[in-house]
């Protein structure tokens, strides 16, 4: 793949396939500690709406996806905040709902020409500079708050009320750990597709998690490992000419079940 790398389309492909993995290891963390996983696949569905509706009006589908998406999670944070444990409701709805906008404002589109399966299953090898422009500032916001708010975020995904009692709006930081994470997915479905994503920010967090003893740990790591396989995914996609979104699960996939070879004969 070394002689690939001279061509623009494949730089920018394993620039934003880094930027990504950076940024789903950072909000998998947050949504794996705040028992959120079901959420990611809800939000991922819900911007399929946004697509639509930038297809029937003519607007940037990154654009109408990322807005649809940050919609449905302040509809998630408003509703779900005091009701974390009925969250997989609200998440079922909104997936749904968002699903059937999306469909229908296609239906409605006369005479549209747009690959559709490029966003349902990933399409990194389109990825522009403006998309890498939108990852790499979605990822340096993400990484100041995660620094300067650390604590705040740490008490507020363990123990809101706990946060709450030490001064911590945790509706607040709650609210934007959810508004991060619709962006990280509307990025992530630029690279595996809103049918893969779930699979893009649990696989390496899971194994981060069984190998970390804190929350900051778990980033960093989880952000390596889903570097490591979006990378050594999108080598095998490239030489075997296949889906790049599914290669690279499957590598992630491959990864786990290594993971659990070696827990199994080294843990104890």
């Amino acid at each position: 793949m070394i002689e690939a790398l001279h061509y623009t389309f494949v730089q920018n492909a394993l620039i934003s396939a880094i930027i990504v993995s950076i940024i789903s290891g950072i909000i998998g963390s947050l949504i794996l500690v705040n028992k959120m996983t079901f959420l990611t696949g809800g939000i991922a569905h819900s911007s399929y709406g946004g697509i639509g509706l930038a297809i029937y009006f003519g607007l940037p589908i990154f654009l109408g996806a990322s807005a649809f998406a940050l919609f449905s999670a302040l509809i998630i944070a408003t509703i779900a905040f005091k009701q974390k444990h009925r969250i997989d409701i609200f998440i079922g709805i909104i997936w749904a709902v968002g699903m059937a906008i999306g469909i229908i404002f296609v239906d409605l589109t006369p005479g549209y020409n747009v690959d559709l399966m490029s966003y349902l299953f990933g399409s990194i090898l389109a990825v522009t500079k403006s998309d890498l422009v939108f990852m790499a500032s979605l990822l340096i916001v993400l990484l100041l708050f995660v620094h300067k708010y650390y604590y705040q975020i740490l008490a507020t995904s363990y123990d809101s009320e706990y946060a709450s009692l030490k001064g911590i709006n945790a509706r607040v930081f709650f609210t934007l750990i959810l508004l991060f994470s619709a962006l990280a997915v509307v990025v992530a479905i630029k690279v595996v597709g809103l049918i893969l994503v779930i699979a893009l920010m649990t696989i390496p967090t899971y194994i981060a998690e069984q190998m970390s003893s804190s929350l900051y740990g778990m980033m960093i790591k989880s952000a390596l490992f889903s570097t490591l396989f979006t990378v050594i995914g999108l080598i095998f996609s490239y030489n075997f000419d296949i889906s790049s979104g599914a290669t690279i699960i499957l590598t992630s996939a491959c990864g786990l079940f290594i993971y659990f070879i070696y827990a199994k004969l080294f843990k104890r």
